[in-house]
């Protein structure tokens, strides 16, 4: 009896040991909100707008160079179109789009990470407007001892799964040559410090 407990406790004993081990080596990196970058591109029949979203705040973790997690929160008041305009600005802020002053944030929580070939497959929970979404993009992860920098490739997300109605064909029928795609261009590039 007194050996099988021995057992067990040796056992026990190991296995927090590995757990402490990989907990120890987790880095938690913090994102440099002001060296990120998060870009859209959204299309129209006569043409494209795009412009930048500034993050809020966010965290990379990293282990053994591998991404393991990490979450992201963006500014939705800093969203800039890229030619300046003011009216496009203040339109995709208001309640028609991005409704900004009741949904000021948007966030991106990784839930999943998967390496395939030279790209990793970043799965997480995008939540705007109050709504979850799960969505998948691929990324590059570069570390060094105090630095990660996530890269994703262009990806789509589909602006009516977030309840962003104007001018969207999945809202509103005849809208002719007036209607904007859902699915708009986003890119990531999530610089984080030790």
């Amino acid at each position: 009896m007194k050996k099988s407990k021995l057992i067990l406790f040796a056992m026990a004993f190991a296995a927090f040991s590995f757990v402490s081990q990989s907990a120890i080596a987790q880095d938690n990196f913090k994102v440099n909100v002001e060296n990120s970058n998060l870009t859209w591109k959204g299309y129209k029949p006569t043409g494209s707008h795009e412009g930048t979203i500034t993050l809020a705040s966010g965290d990379i973790y990293v282990n053994n160079n591998t991404l393991t997690g990490g979450s992201f929160v963006a500014n939705m008041n800093t969203i800039k179109d890229a030619d300046g305009s003011a009216k496009l600005e203040g339109h995709l802020k208001n309640a028609d789009f991005f409704d900004v002053t009741v949904f000021p944030t948007a966030k991106f929580d990784i839930t999943k990470t998967e390496v395939k070939g030279a790209k990793i497959h970043v799965t997480g929970n995008m939540t705007i407007k109050g709504i979850t979404k799960q969505i998948t993009f691929p990324a590059t992860l570069a570390v060094n001892k105090d630095n990660a920098t996530l890269t994703s490739d262009t990806f789509q997300i589909n602006r009516a799964d977030f309840n962003v109605k104007y001018n969207s064909k999945t809202f509103f029928d005849n809208l002719k040559d007036k209607f904007i795609n859902d699915d708009f261009d986003f890119q990531v590039t999530i610089v984080a410090n030790k």
